[in-house]
């Protein structure tokens, strides 16, 4: 065989197919996060984790003043559920801006 080019796995392959087809389709390929990307993505999952956290102790004092009222109680844990995945939703939000570069830092 004259030809001195490496084989390529099916993987490399495969990955060379994807990034042609994205390309033809104008899909953007991602670009490395800088570290002050990386920094504000920290700083949005740490404000996250304490929203939650704080949701969690109301949480369970609502359970514990509802008494054992099953209706209260499902009305609590509907209520803890919204507001987990609106502060879930909001942070992810938050990152997709921050990764595209149209986020704030603050």
């Amino acid at each position: 065989m004259a030809d001195d080019t490496p084989l390529k796995s099916a993987y490399e392959l495969a990955m060379e197919r994807l990034r042609a087809k994205d390309r033809s389709e104008g899909v953007a390929e991602e670009k490395p996060l800088t570290a002050e990307q990386k920094r504000e993505i920290a700083r949005l999952r740490q404000e996250a984790k304490a929203k939650l956290a704080e949701l969690e102790i109301l949480h369970r004092k609502n359970l514990a003043a509802a008494g054992g009222d099953p209706a209260e109680i499902a009305k609590i844990e509907d209520h803890y559920r919204r507001d987990r995945a609106r502060i879930d939703d909001r942070m992810e939000t938050k990152i997709e801006q921050v990764k595209k570069g149209t986020g704030t830092f603050s």
